[in-house]
């Protein structure tokens, strides 16, 4: 099992002004919310409904950090986005979200990835999001 979002301390607040987060979340009032909360923080958020509009932005743009649904729009899967992004970029931050499962198996998911069940709070998303790119050694502590 990967780790739980839930599992992640708060971390010290930093402005994340040259850091980019691609949301891929095909309900769009919770990509709303994301988006908003990462904002909020200083990131800049690309977002898509799906997997192939993902990697379309994935193809043409600098991305640190990838939080995907996994079961998304016209039959794509936030996993095997994963996947791809990661041959692409090894470095890139990945967090899954999924309203339909309550746990992700460490097979399933790219290593040094991890998983946070929905519903989660906008508060959730950000500190794990700074906590995850501090570790990645994208951002000083």
């Amino acid at each position: 099992m990967i780790p739980f979002a839930f599992a992640v301390p708060a971390a010290p607040h930093y402005t994340p002004a040259s850091t980019t987060v691609l949301v891929v979340e095909d309900e769009p009032h919770v990509c709303e919310l994301a988006t908003e909360a990462l904002l909020d923080e200083g990131y800049r958020v690309l977002t898509a409904a799906d997997a192939w509009e993902a990697e379309a932005i994935l193809s043409r743009e600098s991305v640190d950090l990838l939080f995907t649904d996994i079961d998304l729009a016209r039959n794509t899967n936030g996993l095997v986005l994963a996947r791809h992004a990661r041959e692409q970029c090894p470095r890139l931050a990945v967090v899954y979200t999924s309203g339909g499962r309550a746990c992700l198996a460490s097979g399933e998911a790219v290593p040094e990835s991890l998983f946070v069940p929905k519903p989660y709070r906008p508060s959730q998303l950000v500190a794990l999001t700074n906590d995850l790119l501090r570790r990645s050694g994208l951002h000083p502590v």
